[in-house]
């Protein structure tokens, strides 16, 4: 596994640069002694590896803003990309000391090794439209959601997409408003905000990673079994889990739908979060954070890759250990 002798590690993305995996992952110290404070103390770390298994640390590579900005508090999940002249190009999620980091917005960095970042502007990219998303609303939901974003190539045209974790308004049942919502730009710097490509049967849907396999999309996600929605836990015969499961469409812009069958990666508890899938040695692996030890304690490990075979028949995925 990835791990660090002093440090929790959770959330992480990855991006190939040729034969080279770049991993970036969110990390906060140990000596904090509690690990449910490591998301306000958290920052982002980088690491290498040609194999997904053997990895050379290179240390932190983003920090949260100097106060006042509107990332002063906090520099969540993102994603990582490279324009057509080679410069990277790193997302992720802000908040700030001034909102008690209860509102979230999307951030953007630039780099010409992908480690050493400068912020574009301000770094803020996008924030919240209250008419299409859901607001912060005390007693309904804890957060403002607008975090997670993953960013690819338009298919169909010179630009790119961003989905990202988010929650629609006016839903009765709070687990009913999870969303995954959806930018979009012509020049990784200006963004359009777009209403959301799915939504319901959960609360949230986090970490979302859309890619295409043998001309089928898949949007993974995780989430925990509190969040599962009455009218999805009717629709199933699994009892509810937390961990990494999936949608599908034929189109990047969906319509999207939830895979049938059990999660790709549940448990109860949580065993692994925050999964993704990559294509490596021309074959589909799955790699995830070490969540929960039997006895309940926070593990924050990265594990090595497991491989994902696909139904044929109908594109579905299954996880061999």
């Amino acid at each position: 596994m990835l791990a660090l002798n002093d440090k929790w590690l959770w959330d992480f993305w990855l991006y190939r640069d040729n034969d080279t995996w770049h991993i970036y992952y969110l990390q906060a110290d140990k000596n904090l002694g509690d690990s449910d404070l490591r998301h306000w103390h958290v920052s982002q770390g980088h690491a290498t590896s040609t194999d997904l298994r053997q990895w050379d640390i290179k240390g932190t590579c983003l920090r949260p803003a100097a106060s006042p900005a509107w990332d002063d508090n906090t520099t969540w999940t993102g994603s990582v990309v490279r324009d057509e002249d080679g410069l990277w190009h790193l997302f992720y999620t802000g908040t700030s000391n001034t909102e008690q980091g209860l509102k979230q917005r999307i951030g953007h960095a630039t780099s010409h090794d992908g480690h050493h970042w400068q912020r574009v502007g301000t770094g803020l990219a996008l924030d919240l439209d209250p008419a299409v998303y859901e607001e912060h609303i005390p007693g309904h939901w804890h957060d403002r959601a607008l975090r997670d974003p993953w960013v690819i190539k338009d298919p169909e045209g010179k630009g790119w997409l961003m989905y990202f974790t988010a929650r629609v308004p006016d839903r009765c049942e709070a687990n009913e408003g999870g969303a995954i919502g959806l930018a979009t730009s012509d020049d990784l710097t200006h963004w359009q905000l777009q209403p959301p490509v799915f939504t319901g049967y959960f609360g949230q849907l986090e970490v979302p990673q859309v890619f295409e396999y043998r001309e089928r999309w898949y949007c993974l996600f995780s989430t925990a079994r509190e969040h599962w929605s009455q009218r999805y836990t009717d629709s199933t015969a699994q009892q509810p889990v937390g961990g990494t499961h999936y949608l599908i469409a034929s189109h990047p812009r969906g319509p999207w739908r939830v895979a049938p069958g059990p999660f790709l990666d549940g448990n109860n508890p949580i065993i692994r979060y925050a999964g993704k899938i990559a294509l490596h040695n021309n074959e589909l692996v799955f790699m995830a954070f070490m969540h929960d030890s039997p006895t309940g304690e926070f593990i924050g490990k990265i594990t090595n890759p497991m491989r994902v075979t696909v139904d044929e028949h109908q594109g579905l995925l299954h996880l061999s250990e």
